[in-house]
Protein backbone atom coordinates (compact mmCIF):
# COMPACT_ATOMS: atom_id res chain seq x y z
CA UNK A 1 0.00 0.00 0.00
CA UNK A 2 1.22 3.43 -0.74
CA UNK A 3 1.29 5.86 2.03
CA UNK A 4 0.80 9.78 1.01
CA UNK A 5 3.18 12.06 3.45
CA UNK A 6 1.41 15.19 3.35
CA UNK A 7 4.78 17.41 3.48
CA UNK A 8 5.25 15.58 0.42
CA UNK A 9 2.19 16.75 -0.87
CA UNK A 10 2.56 19.91 0.48
CA UNK A 11 6.21 20.60 -1.48
CA UNK A 12 4.69 18.64 -4.31
CA UNK A 13 2.14 21.13 -4.78
CA UNK A 14 4.28 23.77 -4.17
CA UNK A 15 6.64 23.45 -7.08
CA UNK A 16 3.56 23.00 -9.19
CA UNK A 17 1.90 26.02 -8.32
CA UNK A 18 5.75 27.78 -8.74
CA UNK A 19 6.07 26.48 -11.84
CA UNK A 20 2.62 27.47 -13.30
CA UNK A 21 3.48 31.17 -12.06
CA UNK A 22 6.57 30.76 -14.27
CA UNK A 23 4.92 29.79 -17.69
CA UNK A 24 2.27 32.87 -16.70
CA UNK A 25 5.52 34.99 -16.39
CA UNK A 26 7.42 34.00 -19.18
CA UNK A 27 4.06 33.74 -21.94
CA UNK A 28 3.20 37.05 -20.34
CA UNK A 29 6.56 38.80 -20.72
CA UNK A 30 6.56 38.43 -24.28
CA UNK A 31 3.19 39.91 -24.90
CA UNK A 32 4.95 43.33 -25.22
CA UNK A 33 4.48 45.82 -27.81
CA UNK A 34 8.16 45.91 -27.81
CA UNK A 35 8.65 41.92 -28.30
CA UNK A 36 5.92 42.43 -31.46
CA UNK A 37 7.86 45.02 -33.10
CA UNK A 38 11.48 43.09 -32.53
CA UNK A 39 10.02 39.75 -33.95
CA UNK A 40 8.43 41.88 -37.41
CA UNK A 41 11.50 44.08 -37.50
CA UNK A 42 13.75 40.88 -37.59
CA UNK A 43 11.18 39.91 -40.39
CA UNK A 44 11.34 42.90 -42.25
CA UNK A 45 15.16 42.54 -42.07
CA UNK A 46 15.72 39.46 -43.03
CA UNK A 47 13.31 39.84 -46.29
CA UNK A 48 15.19 42.84 -47.34
CA UNK A 49 18.33 41.19 -47.50
CA UNK A 50 16.89 38.85 -49.31
CA UNK A 51 15.18 40.96 -52.04
CA UNK A 52 18.30 43.06 -52.75
CA UNK A 53 17.85 46.11 -55.02
CA UNK A 54 15.63 46.79 -57.48
CA UNK A 55 16.42 44.53 -60.77
CA UNK A 56 17.45 41.61 -58.49
CA UNK A 57 16.89 38.23 -60.46
CA UNK A 58 15.79 35.08 -58.02
CA UNK A 59 17.20 31.36 -57.43
CA UNK A 60 14.19 29.34 -57.17
CA UNK A 61 15.54 28.82 -53.68
CA UNK A 62 15.71 32.16 -53.36
CA UNK A 63 11.85 32.33 -53.56
CA UNK A 64 11.12 29.51 -51.44
CA UNK A 65 12.84 31.05 -48.78
CA UNK A 66 11.37 34.91 -48.91
CA UNK A 67 7.67 32.72 -49.59
CA UNK A 68 8.74 30.95 -45.68
CA UNK A 69 9.84 33.92 -44.16
CA UNK A 70 6.81 36.49 -45.81
CA UNK A 71 4.38 34.06 -44.68
CA UNK A 72 5.93 32.26 -41.76
CA UNK A 73 4.25 34.50 -39.05
CA UNK A 74 1.02 34.20 -40.55
CA UNK A 75 -1.74 32.20 -38.50
CA UNK A 76 -3.71 30.71 -42.75
CA UNK A 77 -6.52 28.67 -40.73
CA UNK A 78 -7.39 31.67 -38.71
CA UNK A 79 -7.77 34.00 -41.60
CA UNK A 80 -9.06 31.47 -43.86
CA UNK A 81 -12.31 31.15 -41.33
CA UNK A 82 -12.73 34.74 -41.42
CA UNK A 83 -13.05 35.16 -45.03
CA UNK A 84 -15.05 31.85 -45.22
CA UNK A 85 -17.52 33.12 -42.30
CA UNK A 86 -20.33 31.37 -41.01
CA UNK A 87 -19.98 28.61 -44.10
CA UNK A 88 -16.72 28.06 -41.96
CA UNK A 89 -19.18 25.71 -39.64
CA UNK A 90 -21.29 24.26 -42.15
CA UNK A 91 -18.50 22.51 -44.18
CA UNK A 92 -16.73 18.89 -43.01
CA UNK A 93 -13.74 18.79 -41.25
CA UNK A 94 -12.05 17.20 -44.29
CA UNK A 95 -13.14 20.09 -46.51
CA UNK A 96 -12.30 22.49 -44.05
CA UNK A 97 -8.51 21.29 -43.87
CA UNK A 98 -8.80 21.45 -47.81
CA UNK A 99 -9.86 24.77 -47.75
CA UNK A 100 -7.74 26.32 -45.54
CA UNK A 101 -4.73 24.38 -47.41
CA UNK A 102 -5.76 25.77 -50.77
CA UNK A 103 -6.67 29.36 -49.06
CA UNK A 104 -2.76 29.00 -47.60
CA UNK A 105 -0.82 27.80 -50.94
CA UNK A 106 -3.04 30.90 -52.50
CA UNK A 107 -1.90 33.45 -50.59
CA UNK A 108 1.87 32.56 -50.75
CA UNK A 109 2.04 32.40 -54.26
CA UNK A 110 0.35 35.87 -54.60
CA UNK A 111 3.01 37.23 -51.31
CA UNK A 112 5.70 36.91 -54.45
CA UNK A 113 3.93 39.13 -56.67
CA UNK A 114 5.26 42.36 -55.83
CA UNK A 115 8.97 41.80 -54.10
CA UNK A 116 9.27 45.85 -54.60
CA UNK A 117 6.87 46.57 -51.59
CA UNK A 118 9.29 44.36 -48.88
CA UNK A 119 11.43 47.52 -49.34
CA UNK A 120 9.36 50.18 -48.52
CA UNK A 121 10.73 51.49 -44.88
CA UNK A 122 8.22 50.75 -42.36
CA UNK A 123 7.51 53.49 -39.73
CA UNK A 124 6.03 51.58 -36.27
CA UNK A 125 3.03 54.28 -35.00
CA UNK A 126 1.38 52.35 -32.52
CA UNK A 127 1.09 48.69 -31.09
CA UNK A 128 -1.82 48.29 -28.62
CA UNK A 129 -1.95 44.91 -26.37
CA UNK A 130 -4.92 43.47 -25.06
CA UNK A 131 -4.25 40.05 -23.30
CA UNK A 132 -3.18 37.38 -26.42
CA UNK A 133 -3.80 40.24 -28.99
CA UNK A 134 -2.71 42.90 -30.70
CA UNK A 135 -3.03 45.48 -32.95
CA UNK A 136 0.11 46.55 -34.97
CA UNK A 137 -0.24 49.74 -37.07
CA UNK A 138 2.61 51.04 -39.71
CA UNK A 139 3.23 52.87 -42.25
CA UNK A 140 4.96 51.96 -45.44
CA UNK A 141 7.15 54.03 -47.35
CA UNK A 142 7.98 53.39 -50.95
CA UNK A 143 9.79 55.85 -52.93
CA UNK A 144 6.76 58.69 -52.78
CA UNK A 145 4.28 56.79 -51.96
CA UNK A 146 3.00 56.22 -48.04
CA UNK A 147 0.53 53.35 -47.53
CA UNK A 148 -0.95 52.43 -44.15
CA UNK A 149 -0.31 48.57 -43.21
CA UNK A 150 -1.77 47.17 -40.09
CA UNK A 151 -1.86 43.85 -38.78
CA UNK A 152 -4.38 42.13 -36.16
CA UNK A 153 -2.20 39.28 -34.16
CA UNK A 154 -2.76 36.66 -31.65
CA UNK A 155 -0.18 35.12 -29.29
CA UNK A 156 -0.49 31.13 -30.02
CA UNK A 157 1.28 28.62 -28.64
CA UNK A 158 4.44 31.06 -27.24
CA UNK A 159 4.52 33.03 -30.09
CA UNK A 160 2.33 36.03 -32.25
CA UNK A 161 0.97 35.01 -35.53
CA UNK A 162 -1.12 37.58 -38.00
CA UNK A 163 -4.72 36.89 -37.97
CA UNK A 164 -5.33 39.44 -40.57
CA UNK A 165 -3.43 42.49 -42.29
CA UNK A 166 -5.18 46.17 -43.55
CA UNK A 167 -3.68 47.47 -46.89
CA UNK A 168 -5.13 51.30 -46.68
CA UNK A 169 -7.23 50.30 -44.43
CA UNK A 170 -8.73 47.02 -46.70
CA UNK A 171 -8.72 44.06 -44.36
CA UNK A 172 -7.07 40.82 -46.12
CA UNK A 173 -9.53 38.77 -44.49
CA UNK A 174 -12.63 40.69 -45.42
CA UNK A 175 -11.71 41.33 -48.77
CA UNK A 176 -11.25 37.52 -49.71
CA UNK A 177 -14.47 36.99 -47.33
CA UNK A 178 -16.53 39.65 -50.67
CA UNK A 179 -15.18 37.27 -53.28
CA UNK A 180 -16.22 33.89 -51.38
CA UNK A 181 -19.45 35.29 -50.76
CA UNK A 182 -20.38 35.83 -54.24
CA UNK A 183 -19.10 32.40 -55.33
CA UNK A 184 -21.21 30.80 -52.53
CA UNK A 185 -24.48 32.98 -52.61
CA UNK A 186 -24.72 32.49 -56.07
CA UNK A 187 -22.98 29.13 -57.06
CA UNK A 188 -22.41 27.14 -53.73
CA UNK A 189 -19.07 25.91 -52.10
CA UNK A 190 -17.95 23.37 -54.30
CA UNK A 191 -17.48 25.47 -56.62
CA UNK A 192 -15.73 27.69 -54.58
CA UNK A 193 -13.41 24.86 -53.74
CA UNK A 194 -12.97 23.37 -57.18
CA UNK A 195 -12.00 27.04 -58.20
CA UNK A 196 -9.43 27.21 -55.35
CA UNK A 197 -8.08 23.83 -56.53
CA UNK A 198 -7.24 25.52 -59.91
CA UNK A 199 -5.51 28.53 -58.42
CA UNK A 200 -3.77 26.57 -56.31
CA UNK A 201 -2.46 24.04 -58.57
CA UNK A 202 -0.96 27.17 -60.48
CA UNK A 203 1.21 28.18 -57.80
Amino acid sequence: MITLNPMNMFKTGLRIILLGLLVTTTVFAQQTPEEIQTMLEQRDQQIKELVGPEGTDYTDEQRTKLKEIINGVINFEAMAKEALDTTFDTISTEKRTEFVDLFGTIVRDQSLNKLDIYRAIVTYQDIQVNGTEARVETLAQLENIRTPVNYEMEFQDGEWLIVDMEIDDVSTASSYNRQFQRIINQRGFEPLLESLRKRAAKA
